[in-house]
């Protein structure tokens, strides 16, 4: 399931696994929004496979529940928290450049 995993994540520029009603994988996607960012979002509670995709997360991310978990240019960059961490340090909006998510 890891391998399904890294080739939904590394579809788009900015890959997002969540749930519909998860309160920081909207944060998160209202972020990416605001800095102009397209991104994709796989909602786990609508997927029939989605139990399956969230155990590997767990691996992977290291924590349950692994939402959201973001995937910018095909690499976990972690939940929430990295996310803003990187946003904060001035470090998400070159990585963002670096993956084509964005051009300005």
């Amino acid at each position: 399931m890891a391998d399904r995993v890294t080739k939904l994540a590394s579809q788009r520029a900015v890959v997002i696994f969540g749930a519909s009603n998860c309160f920081m994988c909207h944060a998160v996607k209202t972020l990416f929004t605001e800095l102009g960012v397209s991104w994709t979002v796989h909602e786990l509670d609508k997927d029939p496979r989605g139990k399956d995709v969230e155990r590997a997360l767990v691996g992977m991310v290291g924590r349950s529940p692994p939402m959201p978990a973001v995937f910018i240019g095909g690499r976990l960059v972690g939940t929430t928290d990295q996310v803003m961490t990187l946003h904060v340090g001035g470090q998400l909006v070159p990585l963002l450049r670096q993956a084509g998510a964005l051009w300005l």
